[in-house]
């Protein structure tokens, strides 16, 4: 195994130079200085090249090429001081605005051309607003070169610097490599190419499910009508965040008992059977609060937001005795999980979620409406046990008049 090549600032001759360090060994002395321009200091007792635009990655490249692994950490920017050890994701040092407001005119030209091309390629607004904050971020991060001296390299550093020590999730990660895929295929450039940069494998974790009577209590402790309604259609039709915020009243239709769910992930419609139990709390709130746009509307109309919704949930988990609480997400998985466990077939609930993937596409997609009519709602199910537990006689209800 060849020995490791450090990299590191230094300032020599009152100008700015990169430090080539490494445990003597005559040939590896032989192939830094087959590098251009590279001198030794016997002040530092250290190879070193002058720091410019370019070197960096000149100096990756040469050594890579000859087998070496090369560290060069400290030549990284200064970050926040964030223990590697560490799982939180890390806040980011500046907000997003403020990001692009300290880039150059030139990049910020960039990163206008690249959304505009996010856009052309029709991918949806959700997925433009995370790929550019990535791409905001890997500019900033490069604001010192020219869009036109980015290479490979600069990816590796950013990666380094910036996914790694701020932790975030592989998922995150996954979706930055698709971010930076799509900036390389924009900018057009030989040395800047992300085609083959690997996507880290995505975590097999297992998802949240809360019980069927958590969830009951969940609904129950909530005092407010709307924050009721935000849960029970979670809940009980599955649905994403997003895919609730996009609701508009018309979507709701009494008579089939259905749901009809808008361009969900993926741009995929699909409807979904209503709950019995949510139709009177339904009717109480779109009576009382008399929604327009969309079914779920803040004050005066505004929209609602996703970041509401947790905050809300939040809340509620803790009157519920809920611990540690749960992602709007959860109640989605925890859908999918009762139904499975009421005897509902894999394949109904995957047309259900709306979420098949390409190699079970034909499996799960020739599934008949009626089929889908004659599931039982998991809330459903949950206040008839409920009923026969307590008799006929007492009515269990999730409504507020």
């Amino acid at each position: 195994m060849k020995p490791v090549i450090t990299l590191s600032p230094l300032t020599h001759k009152n100008a700015s130079q990169i430090a080539i360090g490494f445990d003597f060994d005559v040939a590896v002395k032989a192939d830094v200085k087959l590098f251009p321009e590279v001198y030794w200091s016997s002040t530092h007792k250290t190879f070193y090249v002058a720091r410019t635009g370019g070197t960096m990655h000149r100096l990756f490249k040469h050594f890579r090429a000859k087998g070496y692994y090369v560290d060069y950490q400290a030549m990284l920017p200064d970050r926040p001081n964030i223990k590697p050890t560490s799982s939180r994701k890390a806040k980011a040092p500046m907000t997003k605005k403020a990001f692009y407001e300290a880039l150059p005119q030139a990049h910020k030209t960039m990163l206008q051309g690249y959304v505009s091309y996010l856009r052309g390629k029709r991918l949806s607004e959700q997925t433009v607003s995370t790929y550019g904050y990535f791409v905001l971020r890997f500019i900033y991060f490069n604001r010192d070169c020219t869009p036109g001296q980015w290479r490979n390299t600069h990816i590796d550093l950013f990666m380094s610097a910036v996914m790694y020590q701020e932790h975030y999730s592989i998922s995150s990660h996954r979706q930055c490599v698709s971010a930076l895929k799509y900036l390389t295929a924009f900018c057009e450039m030989a040395d800047f190419d992300a085609t083959e940069y690997k996507r880290p494998k995505k975590d097999k974790k297992l998802p949240r499910v809360v019980s069927k009577d958590a969830v009951l209590r969940l609904i129950q402790v909530c005092k407010n009508l709307k924050h009721r309604v935000i849960i029970g259609l979670l809940y009980s039709a599955g649905l994403r965040v997003g895919e609730l915020l996009s609701l508009t009243p018309s979507d709701l239709d009494f008579e089939r008992m259905l749901i009809f769910v808008k361009c969900g992930k993926g741009r995929k419609d699909r409807m979904v059977p209503m709950a019995e139990v949510m139709v009177p709390m339904l009717n109480n709130y779109l009576h009382t609060y008399q929604p327009k746009a969309f079914l779920i509307e803040g004050r005066l109309g505004a929209d609602y937001n996703a970041s509401s919704v947790r905050h809300m949930l939040k809340r509620c988990c803790k009157l519920a005795q809920i611990s540690p609480s749960i992602s709007p997400h959860a109640l989605r998985h925890s859908y999918a999980t009762h139904m499975l466990e009421n005897g509902v077939g894999l394949r109904h609930i995957q047309t259900l979620l709306g979420h098949s993937k390409p190699e079970t596409t034909m499996i799960y997609t020739h599934v008949a409406q009626e089929d889908l009519m004659r599931i039982s709602n998991p809330l459903d199910v949950v206040v008839k046990d409920i009923m026969d537990g307590v008799g006929r006689d007492k009515k269990v209800t999730i409504s507020r008049l």
